[in-house]
């Protein structure tokens, strides 16, 4: 029998709706980030840093786009004979057929595979944060206190802990109670929805409560193990972690890359993050185009300014334009003397000449206020924008449009243009 110390289980179903128009055709971990990375690449590529070589990828929603970028798993050196990465979406069964209902439930329907390689341990991962970890520290952890079940926690300021699970800890790391989204809460390390279970409590736990709808970790299995008199402790990690999970905080952490001394360091040597890229050639810079405090990706062509931004591969950005503050996903193409600020361009989004973004005061957006705000204009996958057009803050467009979708020559500050029928 094959027999591997910890698998890796990554829930990567997710449709990440606070994404807005970014996830209407692609999973959340799918999504671009960094310039040639997907969110995906990060936890895969510590899983390979940490040496977890055997991982399975639990997708759901529009899952094309992910399971392509994955592969059979060549960039993270994870092309194994036995182990590697196995892509799991859900299959019909002789009875009870159903899609994943919560994150324990998807884990739950994947026993077979787990059981396959007989592991010690089981380590749940989410696909949707930003961070470098070395999780063999976290298992040396878990194995040093004979714990059923480890918790990765984060410090968080206690006037945020009302936002997060939160544990409560003994000075030995041991969890005696814990609280989700407190009012008044205890303590202030947060849970990061990273876990390692000792096999046979996990399973036991799984098996015990399959039968509850939407069964998940945080609200039913970890509860049960405590209940049960488990050993549950608290790994606590002070590295950078960034949860993507709205258009404002992926913003931000794009735009945190590119500091002068970058919170999170894309390059460094000894902890890589790998990535799927076809073979593209060089950066080009034309006459008289200048980039400051930029990352620029390979392929990209550049005629005109960019500032302090995040440019995919294989992006044109025409001669006398000028970007300032964006994200430029894959393969968009922005035309000449245009003027973009705060802006998300989507993957091969075209927008065309003279084109003008951010431009006047702010005002809430008209369909989701909640999503489209703090002054980003969202322009969607493949869309096209027409030329001379002046376009407000907190603006989401979508689809092929035309001249005639904006009156006078505009879209006011807090407009939504979706010819898609995509909003969410």
């Amino acid at each position: 029998m094959i027999k591997k110390e910890m698998i890796a289980m990554l829930l990567a179903g997710g449709r990440g709706s606070r994404l807005g128009v970014l996830t209407s055709k692609m999973a959340k971990p799918a999504v671009p980030f960094g310039g040639k990375y997907r969110i995906i690449d990060f936890p895969l590529s510590n899983c390979i840093n940490s040496g977890v070589d055997t991982v399975g990828v639990l997708t759901q929603y529009m899952p094309l786009k992910l399971n392509t970028h994955i592969g059979i798993g060549i960039p993270w050196d994870l092309d194994k004979l036995v182990g590697g990465v196995t892509v799991l979406p859900p299959y019909e069964k002789v009875e009870g057929t159903e899609w994943y209902t919560g994150t324990a439930n998807a884990i739950y329907q994947n026993m077979a595979y787990m059981e396959s390689y007989n592991p010690d341990y089981v380590l749940i991962l989410s696909g949707d944060h930003i961070y470098k970890m070395d999780y063999e520290s976290m298992l040396d952890f878990h194995k040093e206190n004979h714990a059923d079940v480890t918790i990765a926690v984060m410090p968080v300021p206690m006037e945020e802990a009302k936002r997060f699970g939160i544990m409560i800890t003994d000075e030995k790391k041991q969890i005696v109670d814990f609280e989700e989204k407190p009012a008044n809460p205890r303590s202030n390390l947060a849970s990061m929805g990273i876990y390692i279970f000792s096999w046979k409590a996990f399973r036991e736990a799984l098996e015990t409560n399959k039968g509850i709808p939407g069964l998940d970790f945080g609200k039913h299995v970890i509860p049960y193990c405590r209940d049960k008199g488990e050993r549950l402790f608290a790994y606590e990690f002070n590295g950078y972690w960034k949860d993507v999970g709205t258009l404002s905080s992926y913003w931000e952490a794009n735009m945190q890359l590119i500091d002068i001394v970058p919170e999170f360091n894309l390059y460094e040597e000894y902890w890589k993050i790998y990535t799927n890229v076809t073979s593209l050639p060089p950066q080009y810079y034309g006459p008289g185009s200048q980039v400051e405090r930029s990352i620029v990706g390979e392929g990209s062509e550049i005629y005109g300014k960019v500032y302090n931004s995040v440019i995919g591969t294989d992006v044109v950005i025409g001669r006398g334009t000028v970007i300032r503050d964006s994200i430029i996903m894959n393969g968009a193409h922005i035309d000449a003397e245009c003027s973009l600020n705060k802006t998300i361009v989507a993957e091969n989004a075209h927008i065309s000449d003279r084109v003008q973004t951010g431009i006047g005061e702010e005002k809430d957006n008209d369909t989701c206020p909640m999503i489209y705000r703090d002054g980003l204009v969202v322009i969607a996958e493949d869309s096209n924008v027409p030329a001379d057009v002046v376009i407000g803050k907190n603006v989401m467009i979508n689809g092929n449009t035309e001249p005639a979708d904006y009156p006078g020559g505009s879209l006011p500050s807090g407009s939504t243009l979706d010819k898609e029928g995509e909003t969410i």
